[in-house]
């Protein structure tokens, strides 16, 4: 009989060292480095039920028509790519306290009501815990049932008795299979229960929700393997002291990748917004020096957000530079850009951006208005109203074309934009130009002279 053996894994990573190293050689990570008792597992390891003995023709492969869960609300399904699909893992990421139990309680309610039975293990909470948090939120029904357990091979024998269509496990870092030495929430344990339910989702056909805590770098606890092994990634995004949630999808093996939902906290649970463009814009006041408004695209919608700027003189050496929802080194890029190009003298100024909201961006087209955003604040000129700015900034100061031109144009034109300083390389590829003053730029230097 094999016995277990020891290895040092990186929680970073999931890289496996027969001894401890300080750094990780793939992700360069310090002291990430924590020993596992690997069991010994059979040769071949877990096989999918979905995998064939011998290969087969693509052609000959057949589909299943329908097999998907809907959410009954286009927000959500959107994000989904048009709903669940039956048969696949969905993991769930989320600061603790987001709000990832409530929105799979509502879930389970959703699917409970519509499609069938739903399994909703929690290994954190108790049973009372629970059905507490689905009366505040109405979502109880006959369909819901509850496991208060961690224990990965009573879980397994639950779905087999009660044949749910759906399984939620609240959350992964407490789930733990016996078979390993190992505590819940270490690596081995994480990678392997997530291994074993993508086959009890392969073969039984049950559609499996993972809640996944993330670390203080913003990944989900554990591996990266983890997200490699499921089909479907979402994260929570925001603050828990904020009422606005935003849930991105990183990866979707079924839909469109990095589509994103706004929500909103409330008594009832999380409930989306259907129109993100005036959450974003709501809040604006009157027109001051350091405000610009740009048309992002996430997946396939466009936003409108609101970027601000603050230029101050540094009172020390070593001017400041902090951004808040975009790319540091995009930041970066763009003064350096305005110093060598336009010839701002920002050398000895404190420059600190952000994205009202709370939401993250990283759609170049947004660069002319951070550019924008800067200049009036540094010059204390406010920027004309009803102006939306889009365009990717180059190295050498040029105004680059950006996609979906026309979507974002029609979004501005919804919420009463006007005037829109774009690249003159997408000009004759515009459609409706309609009730709309288009101003086409080369350069930024260009595009500032219209501006201010």
């Amino acid at each position: 009989m094999k016995k277990s053996k020891s290895v040092f894994v990186c929680d970073n990573c999931g890289y496996e060292s027969v001894k401890w190293v300080g750094r990780c050689p793939v992700c360069d990570a310090w002291n990430s480095f924590q020993e596992e008792r690997v069991a010994p597992q059979p040769r071949g390891g877990v096989r999918l039920a979905s995998t064939a003995s011998e290969a087969c023709p693509v052609g000959s492969v057949t589909l299943d028509d329908g097999q998907r869960l809907s959410l009954f609300d286009e927000e959500l399904d959107l994000i989904f790519g048009g709903g669940l699909v039956i048969g696949s893992v969905v993991l769930i990421g989320g600061e603790p306290g987001i709000g990832k139990s409530t929105f799979l309680t509502q879930l389970a309610a959703v699917f409970a009501r519509h499609h069938g039975r739903v399994l909703y293990a929690t290994g954190e909470e108790s049973l009372k815990q629970v059905r507490l948090r689905a009366e505040r939120i109405e979502a109880e029904d006959e369909n819901f049932y509850l496991l208060a357990e961690n224990n990965l091979s009573i879980v397994t024998e639950n779905v087999k008795k009660f044949q749910p269509k759906v399984l939620i496990i609240d959350s992964i870092q407490t789930l733990f299979d016996d078979t390993l030495d190992s505590i819940p929430g270490s690596v081995g344990q994480i990678r392997e229960c997530t291994a074993k339910l993508l086959d009890l989702a392969k073969r039984q056909q049950v559609t499996v929700m993972i809640a996944g805590h993330v670390t203080k770098e913003g990944i989900i606890a554990g591996p990266r393997l983890l997200e490699h092994m499921v089909d479907v990634v979402l994260y929570f995004e925001g603050q828990r002291h904020q009422g606005f949630r935003i849930l991105r999808s990183v990866k979707n093996r079924f839909g469109s990748t990095n589509e994103v939902a706004l929500l909103e906290m409330t008594e009832r649970g999380l409930l989306p917004f259907h129109n993100p463009s005036a959450v974003f814009l709501a809040q604006r006041g009157e027109t001051t020096s350091g405000n610009a408004i740009s048309a992002i695209m996430e997946g396939t919608r466009p936003f409108l957000l609101e970027i601000q700027a603050l230029v101050s003189k540094t009172p020390y050496g070593n001017p400041r530079r902090l951004a808040t929802g975009i790319e540091f080194n995009r930041l970066l890029l763009i003064i350096a850009v305005l110093e060598k190009v336009v010839g701002l003298p920002l050398a000895m100024e404190d420059v600190y951006l952000n994205i009202t909201g709370g939401m993250k961006i990283d759609d170049p087209s947004s660069d002319l208005a951070v550019s924008a955003a800067i200049v009036s604040s540094f010059r204390g000129i406010p920027l004309r109203e009803h102006t939306i700015l889009l365009g990717e900034i180059g190295l050498g100061g040029e105004v680059r074309g950006v996609g979906e031109m026309d979507k974002r144009i029609k979004e501005g034109k919804k919420f009463g934009f006007d005037t829109f300083i774009i690249p003159s390389f997408l000009l004759k590829e515009l459609k409706d130009t309609e009730g709309v003053h288009l101003i086409p730029v080369k350069t930024l230097k260009e595009a500032l002279s219209h501006i201010f």
